[in-house]
């Protein structure tokens, strides 16, 4: 069975930085894609990246390219996800979430549709103080 635990979540002012950790077992699949969601307290969650293992491209949200970059280690299975210069719009409940295949790393009209993703983590809160 697959698991997913995010963790690395805290509070952190204005412009302030986290690394957020992916930790994913029971993973057995050889092409996989890993999204990242969010959901602030009254929104609904939106996409913020997707990993693609097949030819390793991450997609980013527009709201957070330029200051979130994802990275992995695949002897240790986690993904990481750097979030820079922050702000307190990106205060949210973060997820981990696995698609079966990476195409289901889909993109429609600008937004990562999270229907393909199969397994989820229970979530890592992150607050930033303005």
């Amino acid at each position: 069975e697959v698991q997913l635990v995010e963790s690395g979540g805290g509070l952190v002012q204005t412009g302030g930085s986290l690394r957020l950790s992916c930790a994913a077992s029971g993973f057995t699949f050889d092409d996989y894609g890993i999204g990242w969601f969010r959901q602030a307290p009254g929104k609904e969650r939106e996409g913020v990246s997707c990993f693609r293992s097949d030819d390793g491209s991450t997609w980013y949200a527009d709201s957070v390219k330029g200051r979130f970059t994802v990275s992995s280690d695949n002897a240790e299975k986690t993904l990481y996800l750097q979030m820079n210069s922050l702000k307190p719009e990106d205060t949210a409940v973060y997820y981990c979430a696995v698609a079966r295949y990476p195409e289901l790393c889909t993109v429609i009209l600008g937004e990562l549709d999270d229907s393909g993703m199969r397994y989820w983590g229970k979530g890592t809160l992150v607050t930033v103080s303005s």
